[in-house]
Parts: structure tokens; sequence; C-alpha cells
């Protein structure tokens, strides 16, 4: 055998630093929340440098589960997503990148990709803005669409793919493809004198071999290496759920029974929090109907009512808010303040923001804005009624107040009356009715705004502030309604909203004439003025048809006003007219007050004109203004996100809104009459 005195010298060019083309998140619904396709395409900027770690984190992440950093974020206008490239960098950067070419290598890929941790507003279940991407993890079962597109700058990765291998590259076993050369190899003869011949010798078929095999091997050692680094990582886990399970069975205030129960469910295995809040609510389930109705967390609380209810009743206590009969006897623990209900309920000690479950002082499905909330509406709803006995629903007794179910526009339709019947003669043919309506249209305008529990004022403990803002809320709600009932009267320059058929509401021109209402006069208050307006509305016709011919020929409304509104210049005038018992006597003044009756005089807190008057027909017998409201005459507050919201990491405080449809029109002129006298 001829044997050559050459050696073989190998030079490997390293291979490129792992980079892959990844889908970040895809339009659609996740996790419950739809994320619309311009909400991603506007947060592009966002995931610019975001890192990537293996798996989400409970407490934080740590470096060690550090992966890879995003770049070059773009719109995928094909997979209507987040398209970006994902650089393996970290402790786990080896352990994402052989996942990644595993995955684009098999044809049945396990259920993995990634999954965005990020913060957001939502309105209802829709993602309206992406306000700060935390990080993107590789994950099981990833929520939104997160995957592995393609290695970039790598072309190993493409002999997976391709039929031909790349130059250089040598695929052994080509029909599965289950073994490739890492890199490229090189190779020259070189002679004794260590001077490289002309001609560059190849690898010998045995050398070949060798490499192939040393390769394979290496790949082997790697895989066992990188199951060892998963499994440790598995017992990480472990242990990690093992403290939180430890934590939550603590505060759960469960029966040892029953808590060892739950530790045999989850011992020894990886479990999500949802998971172990679920088995905890089961057993408490469980616990409360074997002790017939007895509550099994928190010691305040115990008795016929939900722990829940109880709660609330602290809150309702810590508020000032009077109890009913029947929850009067029910014992429950004080309160200091908002900020021990605060750090009871968020475990927020160190007053960052957010919901921290590790630290919770009593375990309940209540919430802190909720409960807050709650409170506000009751302190609302009995301020409502207080300032309503104290006159400040005047509105009320001249108003007919309507509820609606949606927000569309409002017709209000005034129908005409028959008049009378004509006389048929024996086999002649009958005639049409003029019969008619009057339609009048009004829209819902919302007002509101949001009450902001900011953390300064819980770390104050400012308690007192707190349950004042829903007193303010149920008084500006009152005032609204107020100001938009008076300005009817005082509107144009006191001649109100124009009405369908054309005339202002407030006007002295006939009702035989379209559009005319004959309701607007110019005389002081007195007796004769009264008399006179109220024997102008006795004589109002009532509809037939606005159609010429026809205006202002029903008959008689024949109805009095009842109600005088005046502004507080003219009250005691106004009941003097009204009632002979008040006319002024020396010294007497308050006797005749106590022995009046103030209820049909309605003083107008927005009128501001000393001199002008109305008149107002009884709204039970002849409606003429109407208040419409769509979710309730009183405000509402509500809270919008519970515990986590982007106002908490952005402006340090929860948020509580405010929200109030309403809508005010007139129906018809003829229950009303005005007197603009000039000052």
């Amino acid at each position: 055998m001829e044997q050559s005195n050459e050696r073989i010298q190998l030079t490997a060019t390293p291979m490129p630093g792992g980079t892959f083309e990844i889908l970040a998140i895809t339009a659609g619904i996740g996790n419950g929340w739809d994320f619309p396709a311009n909400v991603l395409q506007e947060s592009l900027s966002l995931w610019e440098g975001a890192e990537c770690f293996i798996d989400h984190a409970q407490f934080g992440h740590s470096i060690r589960d550090l992966a890879g950093q995003l770049s070059g974020a773009s719109w995928d206008a094909a997979a209507g997503g987040i398209k970006a490239q994902l650089k393996v960098i970290g402790p786990s950067g080896p352990l994402l990148s052989e996942v990644g070419r595993q995955v684009l290598a098999d044809s049945n890929p396990p259920r993995l990709g990634f999954s965005a941790d990020i913060y957001f507003l939502a309105e209802g279940k829709t993602v309206k803005e992406i306000l700060k991407v935390n990080s993107l993890d590789l994950v099981m079962d990833p929520a939104r669409g997160g995957a592995f597109m393609r290695v970039l700058n790598q072309r190993v990765a493409d002999a997976y793919n391709n039929t031909q291998p790349p130059q250089g590259v040598r695929v052994l076993n080509s029909k599965q493809k289950d073994v490739i050369m890492p890199d490229v190899i090189q190779t020259s003869v070189v002679g004794a004198d260590g001077r490289p011949p002309e001609k560059t010798a190849q690898l010998s078929t045995i050398d070949q071999d060798r490499a192939a095999m040393a390769a394979l091997l290496a790949e082997q050692q790697r895989q066992a290496a990188l199951a060892a680094e998963v499994e440790q990582a598995r017992q990480i886990r472990v242990q990690m759920c093992a403290h939180l399970m430890d934590a939550a069975l603590t505060a759960s205030r469960l029966p040892a029974a029953m808590q060892e129960r739950v530790r045999k469910q989850f011992s020894g295995q990886v479990f999500t929090t949802q998971e172990l809040n679920g088995a905890l609510d089961d057993a408490r389930s469980l616990v409360t109907e074997l002790t017939a109705g007895t509550t099994v967390h928190g010691p305040a609380f115990s008795g016929m009512f939900t722990s829940e209810d109880q709660l609330q009743l602290a809150v309702n206590d810590l508020f000032g808010i009077e109890r009913t009969d029947a929850n009067r006897d029910v014992r429950v623990a004080r309160l200091s303040g908002i900020r021990e209900l605060y750090m009871m309920l968020t475990g927020d000690t160190e007053l960052v923001g957010g919901y921290h479950p590790s630290r919770l002082m009593l375990s309940t499905t209540a919430d802190f804005t909720g409960l807050v909330k709650n409170a506000m509406n009751k302190i609302v709803v009995n301020t409502w009624d207080q300032l309503g006995r104290a006159g400040y629903t005047w509105w009320d007794r001249i108003a007919v107040v309507e509820h609606f179910n949606s927000l569309n526009s409002i017709t209000g339709t005034l129908v005409g009356t028959v008049g009378s019947l004509p006389t048929v003669a024996e086999g002649a043919e009958y005639t049409e009715l003029a019969v008619g309506d009057s339609p009048e249209t009004a829209t819902f305008t919302k007002y509101g705004g949001y009450i902001p529990l900011t953390i300064e004022l819980i770390d104050r403990d400012m308690t007192r502030k707190l349950a004042a803002y829903p007193r303010e809320l149920a008084a500006a709600g009152l005032r609204k309604i107020s100001s938009l009932v008076a300005g009817i009267f005082t509107s144009n320059s006191g001649a109100g909203p124009t009405m369908a058929d054309g005339g202002a509401l407030f006007n002295s021109t006939a009702v035989t004439t379209a559009g005319g209402h004959a309701n607007l006069l110019t005389t002081a208050l007195d007796v004769t003025p009264w008399d006179t307006v109220a024997s102008a509305v006795y004589n109002q016709p009532m509809l037939i048809k606005n159609a010429a011919g026809v205006y202002g020929t029903g008959p008689k409304m024949a109805i009095n006003p009842r109600f005088c509104l005046v502004p507080r210049a003219l009250q005691l005038k106004a009941m003097q007219v009204l009632y002979p018992s008040m006319e002024h006597t020396a010294n007497i003044f308050s006797e005749n007050q106590q022995r009046g009756q103030p209820g049909d005089v309605i003083t107008v807190p927005e009128w501001t004109d000393a001199t002008d008057w109305a008149a107002v027909c009884d709204p039970l017998l002849a409606p003429a203004i109407f208040v419409g409201e769509r979710f309730g005459i009183m405000p509402q507050i509500f809270d919008t996100f519970g515990e986590v919201t982007a106002a908490v990491f952005t402006n340090d405080e929860h948020r509580l809104k405010v929200r109030h449809f309403l809508s005010v029109w007139v129906n018809d002129f003829r229950p009303l009459h005005k007197e603009n006298v000039a000052g």
C-alpha cells in the first residue's frame, strides 16, 4: 500500500450567531381578550429590544431564564401579526436555539411558542392600546399565535427543507436527513516541509466517516445535556410551585384535613395559579356545605352571611353608611381605614401597585375597587334621597322620568284627539277624521369622569375624603338634571327650544297659526295675572292635527296649571298669590309659612332673573317635560379593571369611573306658560 508523508490540516468556520424569524403575536382572541390588528400595528415600537425568557415568571424573571432579544419588529399582513427577529442570547439561549431548530424540523411539533407579557388598556374585552411589552416568553400552549418562522443567517438549517444540501455541507443518511455536518469543512494537503502543495487534497472516506461519527456523538451528548438542564429547570419550578402552594394554603384558613387533601393533589407537580385557586375554591365550597353555611376564611367574619357580604358591611361601616334592618345585628371587625382595606385585599404592603397573592392578609373573592365602588353607590343613593327630601328634586314634580333600553335617538310623539264626531247622513259616505301627531325628538348626552384612588390617598388613610366623593356626585347629578330642566324655560332669551311645528316653545302667536302656541305674556306675578295665565292654559285647544285648516280647532284642554315656578326673589310673592293664608300680616310671616302649602310653589335654583315666572300643569294629567335615562336616573360608579390596571403602573392610582346618560325634552307646549317680565 502506497503511503504518503503528507499531513492533513482541518479548518472549521464557526457557526453564525443564532437568529430566528418569529411571529411575536397575531390578531385575534387570546385568554379571552380580543387583540385587533390595528392595535398590534400601533405597538410595533414597543417590541424593539424586548427580552425573551423561557416560561413566564410568577414573581419576576431570573437572568438564568434569559434566552434572547427582539429586534426589527414589523407587520406581517399575510400572517396577520407582528414579525420580528429573535437573537439568541443569555444562559437559556442554547435551550431556545435547540428547541427552535427541532420545531422547525418537525412536521408535527409540540404545542409550544411565544406568549407576550404586556400591559394594555381595554374596553370590555377588546384591547384598545398596548402600553408596554414586558417580555416575549417561550411557553407551552401560547395564548395568541407566537411561533418560530425560520432560521436567519444559518445555512445549515436550510438543509432540513432543501433536497440538495448547501455547498460545503454533507448530509449523512440522505433519505431521512437526520444527521447534518454542523459546519463547512475546508481541507488542504501540506507537504513535509510545511508548504502547501499546488493541489488541494480531499479528506479520505474513512476520515469523513470518523468526522461524521464524532459529530453524531457530540450531538447526542448535547441532547443529553439539554435534557438534564430541562429536568433541572422543571425541578426548580416544582419547588417554586410548592412554596406557592404552602403560602396559598396558609392564607386559605381551610381545615387541616382539607389543606392536606389539596397538598396531595398538587404535590410534586408544576401547576398554574388558576389551577390552584380553582382547587381552593372547590375546597371552600365543600367545607361550607359540610358546616351548614358557616364561613371558612377570615377570623373576623362568620355567621349566615358570606364572607364577601360581611366584608362589604365592614367597608360600609367605614364609610358611615347606615345599615338596614336585615344586617343591623351582624357583627364584623372594624376597619381602621382605607389603607388597611387596600393592603388586606391586594398584599401591596410596599405601595408599588398591583396584586400580590403571596402577601394577602385575607382570602376572599372580593376586590378592593369593587368593594369601594359598592359603598360609593350606596352613598349616592342615600344622598340622592336626602337631597330630594330637601327640595333638590323640584324638577321631579313637573317632569315625567322615563327609562330607555338603548341610546338611540328619542321620538316623543303627541297623538291628536278626535275632537267631535261629525254627523253621517243615512246612506252617506263616512269622512276621514282629522287625527294626526306631533313628534318631538331628543338625543342622549353622556356625562362623567373618574375618581382617582391614588397611592397617596390610600397611604394617608383619607377615608373621609373618599366618602365625600359620592355625596358630591349625587349633588352633581341632581344639579345637572335641575339645570337641564330649568334651561327649557330660559334658553333662547326665555323663548325656549324650537318645537317640531317650527315655533319656539314659548310664543304669543295664535294657536290657529302654524307654530303658534299662545303661551307667552309679560305681566308681573300677582293674583290677577296668575288667573289670566291659568285661564289661558285651561283654554288651550288639544291637538287634532298640525295641518292648515285644523290648527287650534281641538276641544279645550280644560286643565288648570298646578305649579308656579319662580326664582328665589319671587318665592314669598308666589305663596301669597297661591295661598290666601300666606298674605303678609305684621309679625306673623313665620306662622303663615308653616300653615302654607308650598307644594305648588316651586323655586328654581338656576333662575337668575328676579321677575320671570312660569306655570306648569300636573304631569299626571298633562305631561309636557320628559327626562330620559338609560342606566338609571342617578350617576353610576363602577370599577373598570379590578386590582391590576394600567393606571396603577402609569399614575399610581386605582380608578372608579362615573357615568350618567340623560336626555331632557318637551313633548307638548300646552301644559306650559311663561311670563318674561321686563326688569
